[in-house]
């Protein structure tokens, strides 16, 4: 499954939604440094996860011991050019969480999140496990988020521009993570997606490095904010105009709705052109 777009003849009435939204900047394009970092990050993973692994086995063993359930939580996330892949990371919440609600994001003292899981997502131990993902390719050590696929649908539609994140690999940690807290509501998601775009068009060594620094940092349990002031990636985004539009009436992520992964999303293309998702009946788009 993936979310890869075909520019194909579309109706005048989807041009027209996308012809408001002209204003929306040209697809991002990354800086060369991002085009050339696969290999890199495949031995910078490979080189973590030794160290890792004895951690892994032990907060496995921990989360089993303290709730029911696996110790490792697996979920469909979408990576670079729309593709479908499945996340590993130490399960922060109690067994089945979304059987009842469906796909929500997380809110603020979230009832379904263990005692356990509470300190894992403080320190992000839970995310150890990515390391995995990284070296099959999937991830990187430092990009954007990687988003489930329900929400992917419907942010799309959401906020214009909101796909050109997907043109690198998504990351472990990066320059949005490491600034905002976790998405709550759609404005927290423009948010971090003008992080998300900053670092595409600025990568190089130097910013991996202190992102890196900074993330360590939150490992050991202390605020990353002091060392991001220090090196120079303190960030305090405002949303731009174009990534603003009103808000569908149902859907929102927070109540999540079946209908919305039912519907393609259009967004502006090159050129004046719009790009049309096929949809399927899952409610994923393909090529």
């Amino acid at each position: 499954m993936s979310f890869v777009v075909r520019k194909v003849e579309a109706p005048p009435g989807l041009c027209a939604a996308s012809a408001a939204n002209r204003s929306v900047p040209e697809p991002e394009v990354a800086t060369k440094y991002l085009r050339w970092t696969g290999w890199l990050n495949r031995l910078g993973a490979a080189i973590l996860i030794v160290p890792a692994i004895p951690v892994i086995l032990f907060l496995i063993f921990i989360v089993r011991l303290t709730s029911y359930g696996p110790g490792v939580y697996r979920q469909k996330r979408v990576g670079r050019n729309g593709r479908v892949f499945t996340l590993h990371k130490i399960r922060t919440m109690m067994h089945n969480a979304e059987a009842l609600t469906g796909p929500v994001w997380t809110a603020p003292n979230d009832p379904r999140i263990t005692k356990v899981g509470k300190l894992l997502r403080a320190i992000h131990l839970d995310e150890l496990p990515q390391l995995i993902n990284v070296l099959w390719g999937h991830m990187a050590l430092i990009g954007p988020r990687p988003e489930r696929p329900e929400f992917t649908q419907y942010l799309a539609r959401e906020i214009p521009g909101y796909m050109n994140r997907y043109v690198v690999p998504p990351g472990i940690t990066g320059l949005a993570q490491i600034n905002l807290p976790p998405d709550a509501d759609v404005d927290s998601v423009r948010r971090k997606l003008v992080l998300d775009l900053e670092y595409i068009r600025m990568a190089d060594a130097s910013t991996d490095f202190r992102i890196l620094l900074c993330t360590a940092v939150r490992l050991f349990g202390f605020s990353g904010m002091f060392v991001a002031r220090k090196v120079g990636l303190l960030r305090s985004p405002e949303i731009p105009e174009y990534m603003r539009r009103e808000r569908s009436a149902e859907g929102a992520p927070s109540t999540y709705r079946a209908t919305i992964i039912n519907e393609p999303h259009t967004l502006p293309g090159a050129n004046g052109t719009c790009q049309v998702p096929l949809p399927r009946k899952d409610g994923v788009s393909t090529a």
